[in-house]
């Protein structure tokens, strides 16, 4: 049994906590042991690989009787482990066992050889081992722990947020269940679920951190630390007892190679997760070649977190990242500022590869490359970074399509104005143009103004015919939503006039076209084109959803609803694929006015109630609603526009 100072032990430690959301991970562990010699949990620091492992050998021991030594490697000192396997030699000696070896990261490099010997000098014995990196060892077979499952991003997590939508996950459980023990009075409700949520995002769902956060709930509500870890993700956790804070994050530091520390330092630089090929671009330099950057990665990958469902793509946790970037921002030799310098390069390219997609023809491709990159470029965007806010707009500008096209006016319009208010005079006239765009996007029509004058100015010195053009553009959509066709259509014209053949940013000739289309189906419908054939070069799908919707608005005035809906199912597949949620609610206020036209008043008033949040303030009322409101009681439309409110889109047309 050894003597009492020893790390071997008969006895398997108590369990930690309440095993939760481990079930698969459990079930391979136990499968694979019944198979292999070697079966390694590998993960970072406070993931939950020695929980799982205790889990492991309490559900073999119930099932056969396992004989289970546990040999604890994280507190033996560096020099001892000679005299360990010398001790697990004589205690193993003619034995049938299952030795589950705890930290093996703490060998570093000998771990591989280390178990080789013990598995050879003990034939009937199994090791089940925990380690933050691979072995090596031959006949490995290695079980990756994941994080905890954590709920979606809430878009403002101070704002109220139903518990039946967090609650079935993984982390938000474990956090109620460690919070409770805490504070007795704690209950997740809907004023802090969406909170509850963000902190377990920003904790990447890791249970060592979750639970050093819970500790302190009796101190701090989970909004108050969401925002105490966003402002210090390693003071935050190192005010708590436990692991999975700046102790841990300096204990993997130690036991990596110097080329490894390197890396992990400079790894910091990312905001969210990266691949093999970014890691080389942006890491790739001075003491640490392209080539040793690639071996390095392989090394660490074990310890980062792997991204779900992008094989390949790793983060680094959020209390390893905040100590690498300390450590960088002390580093000789200017390597963190190089590093940055250098993702930030990365992530102008990005964008435009993005954009050059967009333009191509490749849409569905382009919004996909810029999404999976956005942590990223929203560092990128930073106009207090070393780059500047001229850096800052140029990538918000080539992003342009991702805003409004895209769905995400709010955030475009974010980076805009942080950038903008910090840029000296004379401010750039695409970034005006854009910043304009997303305001009127936004529906505030009006606040737009100002940004309009200053944007045509600053055109005109510039002699950007392109953002006079879009200038000109972005007036007629004000003039549309506020039901005024003829003056959209003119200026439409003006902009078509004044777009260059290829520009070189912004929407193409095809959106513009769009555009005025739109305003005719309104004006002359007669003067509507009819599509005859697949259009030459690259289909702007975009362009393509809004030239729908104008058919449809004029089938719809022709006495064609079953054209008309048809059409319009075809433009929200690709409004939907887009995330164009401005779209989507024109489209779907032009189906609610069909299911009107056929007396289907609560099916019209549902779609209404659908897009009610995503149309802008500043457009007149949907012509749908107008006609509800006679035709209806009162309380019967607010019932059914309650209801359409609160369900999918896609539930209400099964049809998509």
């Amino acid at each position: 049994m050894g003597d009492p100072g020893t790390s071997v032990r008969q006895a398997v430690p108590a369990e930690l906590s309440s095993f939760i959301g481990r079930e698969r991970e459990l079930t391979r562990t136990a499968a694979l042991l019944a198979t292999e010699r070697l079966v390694t949990l590998t993960g970072p620091a406070g993931i939950g690989k020695t929980r799982l492992a205790v889990r492991t050998v309490r559900v073999l021991a119930r099932a056969g009787g396992a004989d289970v030594v546990w040999a604890d490697l994280a507190a033996l000192p560096g020099h001892a482990g000679r005299a360990l396997e010398e001790e697990l030699g004589l205690h193993l000696e003619g034995r049938e066992a299952l030795l589950v070896l705890d930290g093996c990261e703490s060998l570093g490099e000998r771990a591989g050889p280390f178990v080789a010997r013990v598995l050879a000098r003990s034939p009937r014995v199994r090791i089940l081992a925990t380690s933050q990196r691979r072995l090596g060892a031959e006949g490995e077979a290695r079980v990756p722990v994941p994080p905890l499952s954590v709920p979606a991003a809430p878009p403002d997590p101070a704002r109220r947020h139903p518990v039946s939508e967090v609650a079935g996950y993984a982390a938000v459980r474990l956090y109620e269940e460690r919070a409770r023990g805490a504070d007795p009075f704690f209950e997740l409700t809907d004023r802090n679920a969406g909170a509850v949520a963000a902190l377990c995002r920003a904790l990447d769902g890791i249970p060592g951190a979750l639970e050093l956060a819970a500790a302190r709930a009796h101190r701090y509500a989970p909004a108050e630390a969401l925002r105490r870890l966003t402002a210090d993700p390693l003071g935050f956790l190192a005010g708590g007892a436990g692991r999975a804070g700046g102790a841990d994050a300096l204990r993997s530091h130690r036991l990596c190679s110097p080329a490894e520390r390197l890396l992990w330092e400079r790894l910091s630089v990312f905001a969210g997760p990266f691949d093999r090929a970014a890691v080389v671009e942006v890491c790739g330099f001075g003491a640490l070649s392209p080539r040793a950057t690639a071996e390095a990665l392989r090394g660490l990958s074990p310890a980062l977190l792997a991204e779900p469902g992008q094989p390949g793509r790793y983060r680094l946790p959020l209390s390893v990242r905040a100590y690498a970037a300390r450590r960088l921002a002390h580093a000789p030799g200017g390597d963190g500022a190089t590093a940055a310098r250098r993702h930030h390069e990365r992530c102008r390219e990005t964008a435009r590869r993005a954009a050059a997609l967009w333009r191509s023809g490749a849409q569905r491709e382009a919004r996909t490359l810029a999404v999976r990159e956005l942590p990223e470029l929203r560092l990128a965007m930073n106009p207090l970074a070393a780059a500047g806010p001229g850096a800052a707009l140029e990538i918000a500008v080539t992003l342009w399509f991702l805003w409004s096209p895209c769905g995400l006016a709010a955030e475009g319009r974010r980076h805009l104005e942080r950038a903008l208010a910090l840029h000296p005079a004379p401010r750039p006239a695409r970034a005006l143009w854009l910043a304009a765009w997303l305001v009127v996007c936004s529906g505030e029509a009006e606040a737009a103004d100002p940004l309009l004058v200053e944007g045509w100015c600053a055109a005109v010195q510039e002699g950007e015919d392109a953002c006079l053009a879009y200038l000109a553009h972005t007036r007629g959509v004000v003039a549309l939503w506020r039901d005024r066709p003829w003056e959209a259509a003119a200026e439409f014209r003006d902009a078509l006039e004044l777009l260059p053949g290829e520009p070189e940013f912004g929407p193409g000739l095809e959106a513009l076209r769009a555009a005025l289309t739109v305003a005719l189906a309104h004006t002359d419908p007669a003067s509507v084109p009819v599509e005859e054939g697949p259009p030459d070069g690259p289909v702007d799908l975009w362009a393509r959803s809004w030239t729908g919707y104008a058919h449809a608005t004029v089938q719809r005035r022709e006495g064609r609803p079953a054209l008309a809906r048809t059409e319009l199912l075809g433009v929200l597949e690709i409004q939907l694929a887009l995330g164009d949620r401005l779209g989507q609610a024109f489209s779907v206020e032009l189906l609610a006015e069909l299911e009107a036209d056929m007396g289907r008043y609560e099916d019209s008033a549902r779609l209404l109630g659908a897009v009610s949040r995503t149309r802008p303030a500043a457009a007149t009322t949907p012509r749908a609603e107008r006609i509800l409101r006679v035709r209806m009681d009162p309380e019967a439309f607010r019932t059914a526009h309650a209801e359409g409110a609160g369900t999918p889109l896609r539930l209400l047309l099964p049809e998509l």
